[in-house]
């Protein structure tokens, strides 16, 4: 069998993504603080792009999105001209027979990136409010080995303490091995038992514990004394009765009355059973609305949050580069950055304007939810919107992802807008965000010595015509962090 070299021609189609592809689908998915951090890193990169000026002529929404859209159409002039000087120049990066006629002035000084919320004016007052500086919080790390260092801590004590300190997570739990911290140190393990006695007793109480149990039993000893042996006997060994509330149980164990019980539990849920919660690292954060939403006379407006986002532009000060006698290394450099800059600035226009599309049609389909609240939340998936704003699902998807509205009840997630719906008895559709805030909503109301069963719910909703099952109302109320009715229930 001879072997051959052959050469044969095959027509195929691939999906190729480029870098100004991925660039693009990379800018959908960031939020407006990441992508106003994304073009000051730009801008340091890159020389041909800098800030245009603020320009307030045009107060048209739709004015202003044309204009984005005429902007970008420049903008990709510009990039297929430079495109196919490269084709017709023979070499790549190569200036030298760029088009005559294509109008550098006109674009290098007036080219920016004005999105399609320019020159919407609207008070600040209106914006939700925030903290303007946050001060960093002692963890539990630091305020435990400040009350050490005060403490009467000899240097053995000290060196063990260290190793214990490292040893509590941020419940406030000790979980390391005593005896691993007594091989490490060289000391016995008494000793090291003893150094944790010492720091049990710090603040906040109940912190170095080693279970549940001896975390609520450190915390009792700041209880009123004639309390503290039937604390101890309960917690030591009846807490499982006590998370039932079987509280006759409770009391025949310890032959008390079961008012006395229910002083005990009142005393119980008092006390912290995660300790270091207070100094825990994860600290509040604060989110920064991409959309607003605003009614304007009888319509909702939409606005794009464009707080601290620059207006770019091509720096004019490179159009001598690109006619003049500079160096071919020059202009290789030039043009690849100006390419940089023109796609950048046709992404970001890309994004704003597929997230203001997007955001318009959440306003269109769930008109009911801003003018009357979250009770009347409709259902809609990524198709509908997908649909109106005709592009495909998973552009919609990667908009929506990351991105919050400022709404006249809250701000929201835009993927809170899409949810399933389930049929009413009239044939209708409620949304699942709805349902669940009814049934938050009953429940904040039920009488707390006779909470409403899952069984109760369904009956409740029924009578409002929404059909549901019990066990979706019990899938709804673990989703909102709702405990079933048996440990909803206050018997004092």
């Amino acid at each position: 069998m001879a072997l051959e070299i052959k050469q044969s021609l095959k027509l195929a189609q691939q999906l190729v993504i480029t870098p100004q592809l991925q660039q693009a689908i990379k800018l959908l998915q960031l939020s407006q603080p990441e992508l106003v951090e994304l073009v000051e890193n730009e801008m340091v990169e890159n020389p041909l792009l800098e800030e245009a000026g603020q320009s307030a002529d045009d107060n048209n929404q739709d004015s202003a999105e044309q204009q984005s859209q005429s902007d970008e159409a420049n903008a990709t002039a510009t990039l297929a001209e430079t495109s196919k000087t490269q084709e017709v120049g023979g070499k790549e990066g190569e200036f030298d027979k760029e088009p005559s006629d294509f109008d550098w002035d006109n674009y290098l000084n007036t080219y920016n990136a004005s999105g399609p919320s320019e020159g919407i004016n609207y008070n600040t007052e209106d914006l939700p409010t925030y903290e303007n500086t946050i001060a960093s919080k002692t963890n539990l790390f630091d305020h435990l080995l400040w009350q050490m260092q005060l403490s009467n801590f000899d240097s053995d004590e000290m060196d063990v303490g260290n190793l214990i300190l490292g040893g509590i997570n941020e419940d406030g739990y000790f979980k390391d091995d005593l005896e691993e911290i007594a091989t490490k140190t060289n000391f016995p393990k008494d000793f090291v038992e003893h150094v944790l006695e010492k720091i049990q007793n710090f603040d906040p109480p109940g912190v170095a514990a080693r279970n549940l149990k001896e975390c609520l039993l450190l915390q009792i000893k700041n209880i009123e004394p004639k309390y503290q042996e039937l604390l101890s006997q309960l917690i030591q060994n009846h807490l499982h009765l006590m998370e039932r509330r079987d509280f006759p149980k409770i009391a025949k164990a310890l032959k008390i009355t079961i008012e006395k019980v229910k002083i005990l539990a009142k005393l119980i849920q008092e006390l912290e059973p995660k300790p270091g919660r207070e100094y825990s690292a994860n600290e509040a954060q604060y989110i920064t609305p991409d959309v607003y939403v605003k009614k304007m006379g009888d319509e909702w407006t939409v606005i794009l949050n464009e707080d601290g986002l620059p207006k770019l532009k091509v720096n004019s000060l490179y159009k001598a580069m690109c006619n003049g006698d500079a160096k071919a290394e020059t202009k290789d450099y030039v043009q690849d950055k100006l390419r940089s800059a023109i796609w950048l600035i046709r992404s970001i226009h890309q994004r704003q304007r597929t997230l203001y599309k997007t955001a318009k049609t959440i306003v269109k389909f769930q008109q009911d939810f801003f003018e009357k609240g979250i009770g009347f939340l409709k259902p809609m998936i990524l198709r509908d919107v997908a649909n109106e704003i005709e592009m495909h699902e998973s552009t919609v998807s990667r908009v929506t992802t990351s991105k919050y509205m400022h709404t006249p009840h809250g701000i929201y997630e835009l993927k809170f807008f899409f949810n399933s719906g389930i049929s009413t008895s009239h044939g209708d559709a409620i949304a699942s965000e709805s349902i669940k805030s009814k049934i938050k909503g009953l429940i904040a109301q039920e009488n707390p010595k006779k909470p409403l069963s899952d069984q109760e719910i369904v009956r409740l909703l029924k009578d409002v015509n929404i059909e549901i099952a019990r066990r979706t109302v019990a899938k709804y109320r673990e989703m909102l962090g709702i405990l079933p009715s048996s440990k909803r229930r206050q018997l004092y």
